[in-house]
């Protein structure tokens, strides 16, 4: 009888033993999610499941949990990780946008590839990216040959022409041709003219917790009324797109990724069973 009891009791003990574990995995190891897009093809078709390495970037803690469906701020910290991030890297990350100001939404994250770091300056030429700090190809050059290739007209018909910032006579940019465009780095300052408050505007509300408005006419900036001139960036961002351009919803349009959204980078794909 008494064997019997410890039986069930190893049994009682093993299942939370058991759930400890995977959520431990899940938070420090490993994670898996469903890109359910096409924004990645070819390289993640819809419905893949990819398995997420925390270990590279380093694990995210969450320091605050208070978490609220239309978005918060975010409290964490980020362990050390093996490597960091590197260009071309696929990860996965929360979504950092929502009602036009960065917050955070715990169950809301995309799968995209890296195409600048902190530091990084970006330009499009003819559809085809270029980073000032990486020589090799970003991205898919299949995807991109495809856009160099298509007229106003056609993107129009897409919906991808206007990129951000979006319909501002100070830019005209668009999908094909647009930069440059530097991705902010902690540490680093800028000076704030209109040109930047139009770039980096949700950035600067977010880091000063004030409202930025500007006067192209004057050249001038504010916050909250007060003349802003130079800004040293809180935080490191990166630029983030899918390899299917005329089907992506990235930083092309939204803008960039804080450091603390990304999860990690995806180490593994596997393709849903009816495209194997």
């Amino acid at each position: 009888m008494i064997k019997k009891i410890l039986k069930w009791a190893c049994y009682v003990l093993l299942v939370p033993a058991i759930y400890v574990a995977w959520l431990l995995m899940k938070i420090f190891l490993f994670d898996y999610f469903t890109v359910p897009s096409s924004s990645m093809t070819p390289t993640i078709t819809p419905g893949s499941k990819v398995i997420v390495n925390k270990l590279t970037a380093g694990p995210r803690l969450y320091t605050a949990i208070n978490f609220k469906r239309n978005g918060n701020e975010l409290h964490s910290l980020r362990l050390k990780g093996t490597r960091g991030l590197h260009h071309n890297d696929i990860v996965v990350f929360n979504f950092p946008l929502h009602g036009d100001k960065i917050s955070f939404v715990i169950n809301h994250v995309y799968c995209k590839r890296i195409t600048g770091l902190p530091g990084d300056t970006l330009t499009a030429v003819n559809g085809h990216l270029y980073n000032n700090n990486y020589e090799g190809l970003l991205g898919c050059e299949q995807r991109q040959r495809q856009l160099e290739g298509k007229t106003e007209e056609m993107l129009r018909r897409y919906k991808v022409y206007d990129v951000a910032p979006r319909h501002d006579r100070h830019f005209g940019w668009n999908i094909q041709n647009w930069g440059p465009l530097y991705v902010p780095r902690r540490g680093d300052i800028i000076t704030v003219t209109p040109r930047e408050a139009t770039l980096y505007r949700r950035i600067l509300e977010w880091e000063t917790g004030a409202k930025i408005t500007y006067d192209w006419d004057n050249m001038a900036v504010f916050a909250n009324g007060r003349r802003l001139t130079t800004h040293r960036f809180r935080h490191n961002y990166y630029h983030i797109c899918g390899d299917y351009s005329l089907d992506s919803f990235d930083s092309r349009y939204w803008g960039f990724v804080p450091e603390e959204y990304i999860i990690g980078v995806v180490a593994k794909i596997i393709p849903p069973r009816e495209s194997k």
